[in-house]
């Protein structure tokens, strides 16, 4: 009688503990993995396919850099122009920069200062302060796998054929704007939470290991399997643009669908379901 006098859904109990503090120390551990991983990269601003990189080599696809700027007329502002400017060359397709990437604050830099810890260059800080969150980061995926496994969260976020038979109407739903407040997740959430959680956050992990001389010692053929070093380094680097796009699009959808119940959720583990949805559902 409640729900049909107020007009608002019942509450449920989603999310449990383990969900929400893993949650949160993937939040903390990925944002400073990012910042001081733009720190690392500005060390060598270049990504190469292969086993090896250099100059009798030709194998890289992604460059970040800095280029004279040639003699020319002033800005439009009566303001001379920067003397150099940020390059980023794709494929072999060269893009101008200026002020974000390559060149910003004055100096040649890949990523601007406030986008890496440190602000200003030191590799050796961004490597403890990455190296540190990284087995923050495995730690919490390994507790996330153990605790999800033993309370039965881990069925919730795997797509079954149910879900996958319901895939074009979620997509649809979606395009719509159509969100729907339910017990379960989604099957296009359960689809975004398996690549995260089962080939993202692995993948960076392993692609992160081939990058250490220790572990190439220990297990030579991890290299091997993802191609080479350079190549290693190549898919961290995209695998880290996959997450910063999937963070991206989840603040985003946690935005339309309404923050506070979504925050609640993820904070007390409460969640307001839409009218008439039933709480038992699962």
């Amino acid at each position: 009688m409640d729900i049909e006098r107020t007009g608002r859904g019942p509450l449920v109990y989603r999310q449990n503990v383990w969900t929400r503090l893993t949650h949160w120390i993937w939040a903390v551990a990925l944002f400073l993995l990012l910042l001081s991983g733009l720190q690392i990269f500005n060390a060598h601003p270049a990504l190469y396919i292969g086993e090896q990189s250099g100059f009798a080599f030709d194998n890289a696809v992604l460059v970040i850099g800095a280029e004279p700027h040639e003699a020319g007329p002033l800005e439009p502002r009566g303001e001379p122009p920067p003397p150099a400017v940020g390059t980023v060359t794709l494929f072999g397709q060269r893009f101008e920069a200026t002020g974000l990437l390559g060149w910003s604050g004055g100096e040649a830099r890949a990523f601007p200062s406030w986008a890496t810890i440190p602000s200003y260059q030191d590799l050796a800080t961004g490597r403890v302060v990455h190296l540190f969150f990284a087995w923050v980061l495995v730690a919490t995926l390994l507790l996330w796998l153990l605790a999800s496994t033993l309370n039965g969260h881990l069925r919730e976020v795997i797509p079954g054929w149910r879900d996958l038979r319901a895939l074009s109407g979620d997509i649809a739903d979606h395009a719509r704007l159509r969100l729907h407040y339910r017990r379960r997740y989604s099957v296009l959430q359960k689809l975004s939470y398996f690549g995260v959680l089962f080939l993202l956050l692995p993948g960076m992990v392993l692609t992160g290991l081939c990058m250490s001389p220790s572990f190439n010692a220990a297990a030579p053929w991890l290299l091997d399997v993802f191609g080479g070093r350079q190549t290693a380094r190549t898919l961290h680097f995209v695998e880290m643009v996959l997450l910063v796009l999937f963070v991206v699009v989840h603040i985003l959808m946690a935005l339309l669908a309404g923050p506070l119940n979504e925050l609640r959720s993820i904070v007390t583990g409460w969640y307001r379901l839409s009218p008439g949805e039933d709480p038992d559902a699962r």
